[in-house]
């Protein structure tokens, strides 16, 4: 095992026989292959950084256990990805390279915006973002160049209200079982590290989730995978698009493994050997009998000034998981592991965004009716006040009047905040709001999605209907 990050469970002395804490670089990998003289090495199960040094390991005489070099880089170079799209005559959203702001303007105008910029060959989302007009065009392409000068940057038109789905699946040279198909809470715009998810999907249709791995076992086919491989899509309407594919083990793996009961890494590790899929053929057609629910866990309070709205760069520092026999239940469990503390009554704050209001109003009926009292900014609150909900009108930060909305979170009086920030500025001004928030340890929701979810939970909890029992009898109970 080479790992360059001692806070990792693989540092365990009982992991591995032989452990080398090294820089993960061409020079320091090779190495320790001259030293250990191996089989073979493995590259995917150490995210993009291994796979970066796939082909200079090839070419340095290194045997590649599993999916062939050249396979992992027709998955990451655009071009060839593309291509292999458009062969296999599957959905992608709009997009190209571009090495250059006037080349970025030209494209970003002819797809339309929103669109989701990224560099190339980057870790963990990072300076990826999604950009409205051209002025934060112009400001990213100047911060892009600097996190990855020698990489051309990515643009992709963004898909709106899209639900995002995972799929990690194993292959070898005759088959492709999918382990598992993760239905993303929130909408597409949140980065998959940071997003909450359920196993088996909650929303999907029997016929999408058929579709989503038809077109798993089809990449995997034509990559030529041997091992692990993540696909992340976006479902808009009827229409499914491929986001990514990713010729390895994705974060995604242990969450899978124990939602299933299989060991997925355990299993792609030996079919790298050489071993056949074909006993694990039948992993499929289990049905779940529970639903698990994996939730982020961030380290907002540790760093007071950074917003805590999530985006296309991940921010989550781990995950945790709740499981249970329906979505409310397994969702409040995660909420519990998490660190969120969902109340049972109180004081419930609420300010969404012109778009959100109409849904928001189902929501804040149910809140009312199980006796918590609503407040909500003057916009929120005339629309709620039209439904016939009774609420506080309640000052917003930068309007001057007092109490605002943050003294009412310092005194202690409210409960849980739900609120859906407006793009550019207004996020800007409403980011002290989310602060005070993690500082007063004040459970928080930023979409919709998760508010409805949130709702969802805090009425299971007020029913007391959470049982715990362990993974050992969840699994005892699959046909």
């Amino acid at each position: 095992m080479v790992n360059c990050n001692p806070e990792t469970v693989s540092t365990d002395y009982d992991t591995s026989d032989r452990l080398y804490f090294e820089p993960l670089t061409l020079e320091d990998v090779l190495n320790i292959v001259e030293r250990e003289r191996p089989l073979g090495v493995i590259v995917q199960f150490g995210g993009q950084t291994p796979l970066k040094l796939a082909v200079p390991l090839r070419d340095a005489g290194v045997p590649i256990l599993g999916t062939s070099p050249d396979a992992i880089d027709r998955a990451e170079d655009r071009k060839r990805f593309n291509a292999l799209i458009a062969e296999l005559g599957l959905k992608q959203a709009a997009g190209t390279t571009v090495r250059s702001l006037s080349e970025a303007q030209t494209v970003a105008s002819a797809i339309g915006y929103p669109v989701l910029v990224r560099p190339s060959y980057v870790l963990g989302g990072r300076a990826m973002r999604l950009v409205h007009d051209d002025q934060d065009l112009r400001e990213y392409m100047g911060e892009a160049v600097l996190v990855s000068p020698e990489h051309p940057v990515l643009i992709d038109k963004f898909l709106e209200d899209a639900i995002e789905v995972d799929v990690d699946a194993v292959a070898d040279a005759e088959r492709v079982v999918v382990g598992g198909v993760m239905e993303h809470i929130e909408k597409a715009g949140i980065h998959s590290g940071d997003a909450a998810c359920t196993l088996p999907p909650y929303s999907l249709g029997d016929g999408q989730v058929r579709e989503l791995r038809a077109q798993t076992r089809a990449l995997a086919r034509a990559l030529g995978v041997v091992g692990l491989i993540n696909v992340q899509f976006a479902i808009r309407g009827d229409d499914i698009y491929v986001l990514e594919v990713n010729p390895r083990a994705s974060r995604t793996v242990p969450f899978v493994s124990k939602a299933i009961g299989q060991p997925l890494a355990k299993i792609a590790t030996a079919v790298m050997l050489g071993r056949s899929l074909a006993p694990h053929a039948g992993l499929e057609a289990r049905e779940l009998a529970h639903i698990a629910v994996k939730e982020s866990v961030f380290p907002f309070v540790k760093f007071p000034g950074v917003d805590v709205v999530l985006g296309p760069e991940m921010k989550s520092t781990g995950e945790v998981m709740g499981i249970d026999r329906d979505f409310r239940k397994a969702y409040l469990k995660a909420q519990i592991a998490a660190g969120e503390t969902l109340p049972a009554s109180g004081t419930v704050f609420i300010s969404v965004k012109n778009r959100d209001r109409r849904q928001m109003t189902s929501l804040a009926k149910r809140l009312a009716d199980m006796g918590f009292t609503l407040v909500a900014t003057d916009g929120t609150a005339r629309v709620l006040a039209r439904h016939g909900m009774p609420v506080e009108v309640i000052h917003k930060v930068g309007e001057g009047d007092r109490p605002n909305v943050i003294d009412l979170l310092e005194s202690g009086r409210i409960a849980v905040v739900f609120n859906t920030p407006e793009d550019g500025r207004a996020r800007k001004d409403s980011a002290i709001l989310r602060r005070t928030a993690v500082a007063q340890n004040v459970a928080y929701y930023t979409t919709v999605d998760g508010i409805q979810a949130a709702i969802g939970a805090i009425e299971a909890l007020l029913k007391d209907e959470h049982r715990v029992r362990s993974l050992q009898e969840y699994h005892a109970g699959l046909g």
